[in-house]
């Protein structure tokens, strides 16, 4: 966990190992289960961000075994957050301002 306050979790990953989610998943669980949090927030990358990267030139740091909502919505449906509510968010292009290729409605800006 990145950050506590308030009793709710924070977490950011972007680009590590996807297994760090079941190591996040699970912290969050324990902390819920000992009375030390009552939520979390997980914050990734969606699907829609490689085409970013590819545009950049970059999509080669950002493989498929890294962390992005895909591999995140997966151990959630899995239960591996235990009773821990977890309100995950995907970041999507059209949260970059100065993205050219980005619908900037912010309705649709996260996932």
């Amino acid at each position: 966990m990145d950050y506590v306050k308030n009793k709710v979790a924070f977490d950011l990953e972007w680009n590590s190992e996807d297994q760090t989610f079941d190591r996040d998943l699970y912290a969050f669980d324990a902390f819920y289960q000992a009375g030390a949090i009552d939520a979390a927030v997980l914050l990734t990358r969606s699907k829609d961000m490689n085409d970013v990267f590819r545009a950049l030139g970059i999509m080669s740091k950002y493989g498929a075994s890294t962390t992005w909502m895909g591999k995140l919505l997966y151990r959630l449906n899995a239960g591996r957050n235990g009773g821990c509510p977890v309100l995950a968010i995907g970041i999507k292009p059209k949260c970059i301002e100065d993205w050219p290729l980005a619908d900037h409605s912010a309705a649709s800006a996260l996932e």
